[in-house]
């Protein structure tokens, strides 16, 4: 994974930053915001667009998205419920579908018939029904003269009753969210679909063409989608909402709309915190991700079957490095944490211009500050006293058995974040998935885990004793992946079930070692919450009721993967001393790939090779447009003013990786699939032409008994 360059174009970013203030008139200029449905940005697309989507529009575009419990978005695209997502939101499921003789990533995957769909084994989607402002009701828990780590746990105790009464009344999935870092709390509830099934998905290497180098730039030339279907009582769910194919696609200058769920962004922390994320956070996650793809590495190199039960990790990991380490040289360079000051200064000023404001509000940085100069004080342990940097499924496994069997006995208000009634449902289905685990590969990375953690711990560290006992890493995580039974989903079911009794009466190596680590993990994150976590709570809702009291419902809360909307046109822009086209087509796709004599990663899978003749290589393939988008957002669909789908995100362009922090129009570009490039591939690369009619809405595929496409 490259580094990413300072280059020129990302110098001109950065003198921009300086030109753009985020909180004046601009701001509302700007193609700028990922916004709740509840507060749609209408004053800015009327003023800057003449359009103003009317509450049936936002609706049906709500209730057409989807939501994948694994990362990652998509949408509704046919009345047959078959969802439209990316190829590497679609990674997870296709690698836990493969088999040492059908590598489904590797070959790519298409259902002709309903009978050949494949039921993913741990998938979930969920569709947002209800958003309600519960905001009064969680504050009114915290009682005058409370401590913060007392609010906090208040807060948590009303959030899990909420929670668990909207479960109980409504049945469906609910969720509060926190937005704009606590001033707001709504509960949100999604209709959760569990029976997702593989329709098609083409090979990863025309998913991903370019590889790794590629990643994070533009121009692209990916065939990045996948499809899904939904089930209900064994039929295909019936859609009411979904979003009709438009093959033309949008054109230069078009206004367009992103709906997805946008994972994280850091847009509204205090400069203290961003100075955490730069000098703690960003290095030494960096540090462990080149080091497990060092790892991960190796054990590919072991033969064809390590190297397939690698490639999702080694896939998800190579492009978390490149995204962190474009995220963290944003923050490294001064034009941009000078302007984050100026910012944060002009703002704090705007708050001590007003007495009642300045006592509400004012004290709220130098607590935050407080509190991440203690985080800072004890980062190594929290980040190496853990188990989750393993990214090992049965150490998590482990854990979770342990800790739910612990849990659920206590009153709902009570239990650890994860554990509540309203949860208890989607840890089960995590857990008991029947999705293949691969020992050799998790040995591995536990003792690369325990390395890490030995190494910046020391032997004398109470974890290190706890999870070593005085023996190497390497021995350790033999032992336990080698004796372990936890890769049968009926062992894990019948432990769960058992419950505690069961779970300390098993004498599987595994289990027990998560006996005796859990201790030690539960009393880090207890200080990590009384410490930090309650006062960034607390300080950071004052800052967020401070901004509504200064500029109203004018601006977004940071990403917290729930649903937003943005929007933009589709437009190139300058790069490398030149411009960047609107839309790429195949032309480009093939020329790339002679370009480099289809040596890896510009070679072409060889049935689109040998089909190339077939194709309309002037159709569009991939585009660009100014819609703010970040992680989390791949498989959003592209809508225009109709309400139609125009393409599906896929990537965000080199320039766009700052855009965690600070959105600049004039560079920042979301990257899309073009509509009519899937259609063009289904009908002419894949032979697919009823999966193509389906989207297009022309004659429905058949049923489950449907003939074979030639």
């Amino acid at each position: 994974m490259e580094m990413r360059r300072r280059s020129s174009t990302f110098h001109r970013v950065l003198l921009l930053i300086l030109a753009v203030s985020l909180w004046g008139r601009a701001l509302a200029r700007a193609d700028e915001g990922m916004w709740t449905f509840d507060n749609p940005p209408l004053a800015q697309l009327k003023e800057r667009y003449g359009f103003t989507p009317t509450r049936e529009w936002l609706d049906h575009i709500r209730l057409s998205s989807v939501r994948f419990s694994d990362g990652g978005s998509g949408a509704f695209v046919s009345p047959h419920g078959l969802v439209l997502t990316n190829h590497h939101v679609a990674l997870t499921q296709l690698q836990k579908l493969s088999t040492p003789e059908r590598d489904y990533v590797r070959d790519g995957f298409y259902a002709r018939t309903r009978r050949e769909e494949l039921k993913c084994p741990d998938l979930a989607l969920d569709v947002l029904v209800h958003m309600e402002d519960v905001t009064a009701r969680v504050h009114a828990s915290v009682r005058p003269g409370m401590s913060e780590r007392e609010a906090f746990e208040a807060r948590r105790a009303e959030i899990a009753r909420i929670e668990r009464e909207s479960r109980e009344a409504t049945g469906l999935h609910s969720e509060v969210v926190a937005l704009y870092h606590g001033a707001e709390y709504w509960l949100y509830r999604y209709k959760r679909y569990t029976d997702v099934r593989l329709v098609f998905a083409p090979e990863q290497q025309i998913a991903f063409f370019g590889g790794d180098p590629d990643n994070f730039t533009y121009p692209r030339y990916c065939l990045d989608f996948a499809l899904f279907r939904v089930y209900e009582n064994g039929q295909p769910l019936r859609s009411e909402h979904y979003l009709r194919w438009n093959s033309r696609g949008a054109a230069e200058g078009e206004l367009v709309f992103v709906s997805g769920h946008p994972g994280r962004t850091s847009r509204l922390l205090t400069v203290a915190q961003l100075e955490t994320l730069r000098d703690v956070t960003y290095p030494r996650t960096i540090k462990t991700i080149r080091h497990r793809l060092q790892v991960l590495r190796e054990y590919a190199a072991r033969g064809p079957e390590p190297a397939r039960q690698a490639a999702e990790l080694i896939f998800s990991l190579e492009n978390a490095l490149k995204a962190y380490l474009g995220e963290w040289n944003g923050l490294r360079d001064p034009a941009l944490m000078e302007r984050k000051r100026q910012q944060e200064e002009e703002f704090r000023a705007r708050v001590a211009s007003r007495p009642e404001w300045q006592a509400e509000y004012g004290s709220a940085w130098a607590e935050i500050a407080a509190a991440e100069a203690r985080y800072r004080e004890q980062a190594v342990p929290l980040l190496y006293r853990s188990v989750r940097r393993s990214f090992s499924d049965l150490v998590e496994h482990a854990l979770t058995l342990v800790r739910y069997v612990t849990e659920v006995k206590k009153p709902d208000a009570e239990r650890l974040e994860g554990f509540h009634d309203a949860q208890l449902e989607a840890v089960r289905f995590r857990l008991l998935s029947p999705a293949p685990i691969f020992p050799e590969l998790e040995e591995v990375l536990l003792a690369a885990s325990l390395q890490e953690s030995l190494e910046e711990l020391g032997p004398d560290d109470p974890f290190i004793r706890a999870a070593l006992g005085g023996r190497s890493p390497e021995s350790v995580a033999r032992e336990l992946m080698r004796g372990t039974r936890l890769t049968d989903p009926a062992l894990r079911r019948a432990l769960l079930e058992g419950g505690e009794e069961a779970v300390a009466a098993s004498p599987d190596p595994l289990l027990q070692w998560a006996r005796r680590v859990d201790p030690i993990l539960r009393q880090m994150q207890r200080w990590f919450e009384e410490q930090v976590a309650s006062v960034r709570e607390a300080a950071g809702a004052k800052i967020g009721r401070a901004r509504f009291a200064v500029f109203g419902k004018s601006v977004y809360p940071d990403a917290t993967f729930t649903l937003r909307l943005s929007y933009g046109t589709v437009r190139g822009y300058p790069m490398n001393g030149t411009q960047a086209p609107p839309k790429t087509t195949f032309y480009g796709l093939f020329d790339r790939a002679h370009g480099f004599d289809q040596k890896p990663p510009y070679h072409l899978p060889p049935r689109v090779w040998a089909r190339r003749n077939r194709l309309d290589l002037s159709t569009p393939l991939n585009f660009v447009s100014t819609c703010d988008i970040t992680g989390g957002n791949s498989g959003s669909p592209v809508i225009n003013r109709q309400g139609e789908l125009v393409g599906v995100i896929f990537d965000g362009n080199i320039e766009s990786l700052v855009g965690n922090f600070v959105y600049i129009e004039e560079t920042n570009r979301a990257v899309a699939v073009h509509s009519a490039a899937i259609l063009e591939a289904l009908r002419k690369l894949y032979m697919a032409a009823p999966l193509a009619d389906e989207l297009e809405g022309k004659t429905p595929r058949r049923a489950a008994d449907a003939g074979r496409a030639r």
